[in-house]
């Protein structure tokens, strides 16, 4: 295995406020539904299609058990974006303690990347991390909303974030091992 120089950014916002909406993309047929029935089926393919081709690994050794774990615990909710009826993206929220709420996995399936979507389904994410305790009435409100992003993920990530009104807070250089990854099933990215 090789090994990469990876930089990690990690953004907030600590009001609503700090929110600035994308407008939805024009012209198509383009819905966020919440899958509110914790399915590992479905957050497993969601994870490798969004991240196949952006070395997103961490989770796919995870066994039934751990999936079911993370996507069926309260304050956790997955957000999808659909095109048409086709699945073309992502958010996944994680509720944390005091009011936080993580932006842990967000990104669209490569097809659907260049096309507006992905403003529009961060706008949309990110209000439902500022309103998830509406939802989960056991957790705080929310006062801050993070999430991380690294020179591993898509070109236009940081930009989109810095857009949706996110500020850096902390920067961090690694050198990781490149891991191989399938996609959705194996060879799925190979050149």
């Amino acid at each position: 295995m090789s090994n990469i120089v990876v930089t990690t950014w990690s953004l907030e916002q600590t009001a609503p406020t700090d929110l600035l909406p994308a407008a939805a993309p024009e012209g198509d047929d383009v819905r966020v539904m919440r899958a509110e029935v914790p399915s590992p089926e479905f957050s497993r393919f969601l994870y490798a299609s969004v991240g196949g081709d952006i070395l997103w690994t961490d989770r796919l050794g995870w066994t039934y058990a751990q999936w079911q774990d993370v996507v069926g615990r309260p304050g956790t909710e997955t957000w999808v974006a659909y095109e048409k009826g086709t699945p073309a993206g992502y958010v996944e929220l994680e509720a944390q303690d005091d009011g936080v709420v993580e932006i842990v996995y967000f990104g669209l399936i490569p097809a659907f990347r260049g096309r507006g979507i992905g403003g529009h389904l961060l706008s949309y994410g990110v209000a439902r991390a500022w309103d998830l305790a509406e939802r989960w009435p056991e957790r705080t409100p929310t006062k801050r909303v993070w999430l991380h992003t690294c020179s591993k993920d898509g070109e236009h990530a940081m930009a989109n974030y810095e857009r949706r009104g996110f500020r850096l807070f902390d920067t961090k250089v690694e050198e990781e091992s490149v891991t191989a990854t399938p996609g959705p099933w194996p060879g799925a990215y190979a050149a």
